[in-house]
């Protein structure tokens, strides 16, 4: 009788000690081959079997690439080449921000989650479907807030339906698990929506006035994935989201000097045991058409670029 071992299972069984992972991560070129797998939690874990985004598709456009963060679960590249597909179709092009690094694992700042492949941060900004950024700007060109702090409010003048249109498809998207906005956008949202059941997946969380993370759910390859735990039933239209703006409204008039330490970069010592070998294995893909981190980004035309 043979016995199937799963790709982490056989990986915890080669596994080194843990003490070599350090904060290695960030290092790792390529992804690890095998068959795709999410390993651990959003904020813990690692990813087996990557697939790249490529920089510039049908609708979309990569980020500050120079980061290597442009990988994920095979699910997450099909929903963002999908939603990019649907901004295209309305005249607008997403601009995509982190995903995962090539093997995910903890990030050595900006990010706690982004960790297992099912992470994105997509700019709510859209520049016009033919325009393509060059390496310049896809580095340095900042994104716009869409809210007005100290009012509490929209900012009517970055603010565009369009936007309102790619989160409701990215929120009613089966994969998706939970999408997470400024508060001020949720509660405009909640103020104007006639049918606000789409907005159960869209939460608030501080920052997020300039772009939307989109978490999918766990896959169902992934048996070592971790879900989190679901959110209450209802729409999330309820009197705590006043509480939020209220909170962020006060920061922003009476801003105070921050009395804790800045947040250390996410922990490498709580990972999954597979995860050490998912970072220190030698195997990894090299795809002829994959871009090599901090290759020379060769921009195209300012129109629409060949599929």
């Amino acid at each position: 009788m043979k016995v199937r071992l799963s790709l982490a299972l056989s990986l915890l069984l080669l596994a080194p000690l843990p003490a070599r992972a350090g904060n290695g991560w960030s290092t790792v070129a390529y992804p690890l081959t095998g068959r795709p797998e999410s390993i651990g939690s959003t904020s813990g874990g690692c990813i087996v079997g990557a697939a790249t985004l490529p920089l510039v598709g049908d609708g979309y456009q990569a980020m500050r690439v120079s980061r290597n963060r442009y990988y994920g679960h095979p699910m997450l590249i099909r929903f963002v080449e999908r939603l990019g597909r649907y901004a295209g179709a309305q005249g607008g092009r997403l601009l995509v921000g982190d995903l995962a690094q090539p093997r995910g694992g903890p990030m050595p700042g900006g990010h706690v989650s982004h960790q297992v492949g099912l992470d994105a941060d997509i700019w709510f900004m859209q520049p016009p479907r033919g325009r393509v950024l060059n390496r310049q700007d896809i580095e340095a060109f900042g994104a716009p807030s869409m809210i007005v702090a100290t009012e509490g409010a929209l900012n009517h003048a970055n603010w565009s339906p369009r936007y309102r249109d790619t989160l409701k498809q990215a929120a009613l998207s089966p994969e998706v698990d939970r999408i997470f906005v400024n508060a001020i956008i949720k509660k405009a949202l909640c103020d104007s929506e006639t049918d606000r059941r789409w907005l159960s997946k869209v939460r608030p969380w501080w920052g997020h006035d300039a772009h939307f993370h989109v978490r999918l759910a766990c896959p169902p390859d992934s048996g070592q994935c971790q879900s989190q735990k679901p959110f209450p039933p209802g729409d999330g239209c309820d009197p705590d989201l006043n509480n939020w703006v209220r909170d962020i409204v006060q920061a922003a008039l009476a801003p105070k000097k921050p009395s804790h330490k800045k947040p250390r970069p996410p922990s490498t010592e709580n990972l999954p045991a597979a995860c050490y070998s998912v970072l220190n294995s030698q195997t990894a893909w090299r795809q002829q058409d994959s871009v090599k981190p901090n290759q020379a980004y060769a921009p195209y035309p300012a129109s629409e670029p060949p599929n």
